[in-house]
């Protein structure tokens, strides 16, 4: 019900940019522009085992993290097709030179059930559905696969460091019952809003391995100062 409530005031009241406050639009030519950089491979430092190839958008900075922090967190919903859209480019990036067969198949990592129900949506996910379809208008088949859920409950992660994450997150999540099936057709990227220490990825990586499917990268929207960042191959051989 809270999320029918924000889509049905978000009609009706004034808005502001999401990214730089704006009035009366909710995304300005230039904080869309932000979210329009070429895709860069990233590496969180330290790199956590098991950590699939990882390509994001954007920097976590500015207007951008304030985007990503409206629909997050304050229910700027209609932000989630600009959020989709960079994330499609960071998954265009990361698999433009992989072979396989059969549709990409992108696989959020899921928030924890108290934030899903805090917020009223789970951000990671809608962002995902957009950016599927971005990815299908671009004449690449795409679909969401929702198939990782906790198995137990996690600490918050804000204020832990690398370390300490990875092991709140150790074994959390698993595959749903069924999901192995659908991963095995075709290929998995794993999607999230965010890197940082990239331990959700990792253990999300774990899970799908698990179900005997094969991770061949992962995709975020923003990444924090925290990482690395290194050209794509996709930028590489755009010059």
């Amino acid at each position: 019900m809270r999320g029918w409530w924000r889509e049905i005031t978000g009609l009706v009241l004034p808005v502001a940019c999401g990214g730089c406050g704006r009035p009366r639009t909710e995304l300005c030519e230039e904080c869309s522009a932000a979210l329009s950089a070429v895709p860069r491979r990233v590496r969180p430092d330290p790199e956590p085992a098991g950590l699939p190839p990882v390509h994001a958008a954007a920097p976590y900075e500015n207007a951008v993290r304030a985007m990503l922090l409206a629909h997050k967190e304050r229910g700027a919903l209609g932000l989630a097709g600009a959020l989709g859209g960079a994330l499609a480019g960071a998954v265009r990036a990361g698999t433009g030179q992989s072979s396989g067969a059969g549709p990409l198949l992108l696989v959020p990592v899921p928030s924890a059930r108290r934030a899903t129900a805090a917020r009223g949506h789970d951000p990671a996910r809608r962002i995902a559905l957009a950016a599927a379809a971005e990815l299908r208008r671009g004449g690449t088949a795409a679909r969401v696969l929702a198939v990782l859920r906790q198995r137990r409950a996690v600490a918050d992660q804000a204020g832990l460091g690398a370390r300490e994450r990875q092991v709140n997150l150790a074994g959390a999540l698993e595959v749903a019952a069924g999901g192995r099936r659908l991963l095995a057709g075709g290929r998995v990227v794993l999607v999230d809003d965010l890197l940082t220490t990239g331990a959700s990825l990792t253990e999300a990586a774990r899970a799908v391995r698990a179900a005997e499917s094969t991770v061949p990268g992962a995709a975020t929207v923003l990444r924090a100062a925290v990482v690395s960042a290194s050209p794509s191959a996709f930028e590489i051989n755009r010059n």
